[in-house]
């Protein structure tokens, strides 16, 4: 199966050239933003970090390494597992993706941490 090429960055930047699917992976939604001028495709809050651990990280450079840690932990085990397995469905449809968010700096978010899963270096995963 072909996978289609992730793009990470932020909500508020128009739809690029290339971009044919773009999700928002924010569990809240971006300040001052109307879902029109979103211009996303879907919202995929469920693969979003939990309260708890987006609270502790409050995008600190100094933590994101530990963020990117323990957001693997719950996008493998946690409720998110099932919403990052329809997100690699997208990819794995050949699809072009955009994972955004409404950070400042797209590069240090959950967005990059899951483009990072999702990349071509990603194993096939099993149907079922």
């Amino acid at each position: 199966m072909r996978q289609g090429k992730v793009r990470v960055g932020r909500v508020y930047e128009p739809r690029i050239e290339g971009d044919e699917f773009r999700i928002l992976v924010d569990r809240l939604w971006p300040r001052g933003l109307t879902k029109q001028d979103a211009d996303v495709d879907e919202w995929c809050k469920d693969v979003a970090p939990t309260t708890e651990l987006r609270r502790w990280y409050a995008h600190d450079p100094e933590r994101f390494a530990e963020f990117s840690r323990r957001y693997r932990q719950e996008l493998a085990a946690g409720p998110q597992a099932e919403a990052v397995g329809h997100v690699a469905d997208m990819v794995d449809s050949g699809r072009p993706v955009a994972l955004l968010t409404a950070t400042r700096h797209p590069h240090m978010s959950e967005a990059a941490v899951l483009a990072t899963l999702l990349g071509p270096r990603r194993p096939h995963r099993a149907a079922g």
